[in-house]
């Protein structure tokens, strides 16, 4: 990528459509789409202001090959902060490669993945973390993850870092200056302030990285194990919960022999159901096997839904007896997941039975996955199991793995600098650990880079963008 070249490449998605958009960006952008544009009102795009659109045609010699608008941009006042050009032509994927192929042969260059937006940030115009905000806001499929993505494209984040990273390099300068007059014993860091800072410090990255177990399934889906014995219900749950015959449904035990997944919306969070394989002792190989990966998606899930047939435990104190013990089995097996007993086939209980069931059961939540009895109360249950009062207030919340991982290090060089400063370490030493925090803050936003990490991160961008 050079980035002196003149880029062009489809910004809409590939295929037939109303309209296409067609973005070309560089110092060039301009004067290229000048050639092969001629204005209905005869303009000149060299001659025009930033920020108008143009109607007009594609031509090449005598040849017309569309009636466009074109929208012009001038750096830096743009996305990459160079001159920008976006075509709006008919969307006839014959018109769209038409034009690009007429900027190619004009000089123009292919733009790479994610190149526009890799352009932005080395002119400035985002930081590192708000660019991987544009590839999570395009990727957004629920009201939850968009509104994350938004918040962290418009800097919620970065600007939480910054403050941090100034307030740490004001003294980490103080710290610096005393080595250079150390030979006169004089101290320009308050060691009392710098504790406080410290603390202050740490305090802001642990409610971040904590942050990130609630942004992370947000971005990526909630998942749930749906998990019983055979034949309770659990593919009529998933269908009932998606309101589509997605699984097989059949009276015959062990007819899920491997996951089925699908995704559905709650009130803007995204929850990714798994529907698996009855547990029950089998000599069948095949469902042998769906019922080790059922243990594996336990082990994956952050919720985890046992679901019991009612009509089998009603008069039943003995199999009642066994769902308490099974339940346990799962809580002491996986302590850190969320639980929900869910007992199914209600509809085929009496009304006297149901309520004696219920004070056995009383953590339980009662349903008829077949006649759709009880999903509204289920759905509400799930949505309370997560932690969205983050979300609702507007705070900072991490969904990047790298950015995660980064304020992890920093912490732990924070942690360092404290217990140096506690044990009265001399200023070269905190030196060094200061420094690697401000390295770890510094990667988040991009002070910090290089090739391999840029490369990693917009190679997952779609082209155009």
């Amino acid at each position: 990528m050079l980035p002196t070249d003149t880029i062009v490449a489809l910004a809409t998605a590939p295929g037939t459509g109303a309209i296409a958009v067609i973005r070309v960006s560089g110092n060039d952008a301009i004067v290229k789409t000048a050639d092969i544009f001629k204005s209905g009102s005869s303009k000149l795009l060299t001659k025009v202001q930033s920020h108008t659109v143009h109607l007009g045609y594609i031509i090449e010699g005598s040849r017309t090959i569309d009636q466009v608008l074109v929208t012009v941009f001038k750096g830096p006042n743009s996305y990459t902060g160079e001159n920008v050009v976006e075509i709006s032509c008919h969307g006839s994927p014959y018109i769209q490669q038409e034009i690009i192929q007429l900027f190619l042969r004009k000089g123009c260059r292919m733009a790479e993945a994610g190149e526009f937006t890799l352009r932005a940030f080395l002119n400035g115009k985002l930081d590192l973390s708000q660019a991987e905000a544009v590839a999570d806001l395009i990727a957004s499929e629920n009201a939850a993850s968009h509104q994350l993505a938004l918040q962290q494209m418009r800097g919620g984040f970065s600007n939480e870092i910054a403050k941090l990273r100034e307030e740490l390099l004001n003294f980490a300068s103080l710290i610096e200056l005393e080595l250079d007059f150390s030979e006169e014993d004089v101290e320009f860091a308050d060691k009392k302030q710098f504790s406080e800072l410290l603390h202050k410090i740490d305090t802001v990255l642990k409610h971040l990285i904590d942050s990130f177990a609630l942004g992370n399934v947000i971005k990526n889906g909630i998942p749930i194990a749906i998990v019983g014995e055979p034949n309770v219900g659990k593919s009529t749950l998933l269908n009932a919960l998606l309101n589509e015959e997605r699984a097989i449904v059949s009276p015959i035990p062990g007819t899920t022999r491997d996951t089925v997944e699908d995704e559905l919306v709650i009130e803007g969070i995204g929850f990714r159901f798994i529907d698996t394989a009855g547990i029950r002792e089998t000599e069948d190989v095949v469902e042998s096997i769906g019922i080790r990966k059922t243990m594996e998606n336990i082990g994956k899930a952050r919720v985890v839904i046992y679901l019991v047939d009612g009509t089998a435990i009603q008069n039943n104190p003995a199999k009642t007896a066994l769902v308490k013990e099974q339940l346990n089995n799962i809580t002491s097996e996986y302590p850190n997941k969320n639980r929900i007993l869910l007992v199914n086939k209600i509809d085929g209980i009496p009304d006297d039975t149901l309520n004696d069931i219920k004070k056995e059961l009383p953590q339980a939540l009662f349903i008829s996955a077949k006649e759709n009895t009880g999903m509204e109360e289920l759905k509400a249950s799930l949505l309370k199991l997560v932690n969205t009062g983050a979300l609702n207030s507007g705070d900072t919340v991490v969904t990047n793995t790298r950015h995660y991982n980064s304020l992890q290090k920093a912490r732990e060089e924070i942690h360092k600098v404290q217990t140096g400063l506690e044990e009265g370490l001399s200023g070269d030493l905190l030196a060094v650990d200061i420094r690697q925090a401000l390295y770890h803050f510094g990667e988040i936003t991009g002070e910090i880079t290089t090739d391999d990490l840029l490369g990693n991160i917009f190679a997952n961008f779609c082209i155009g963008k």
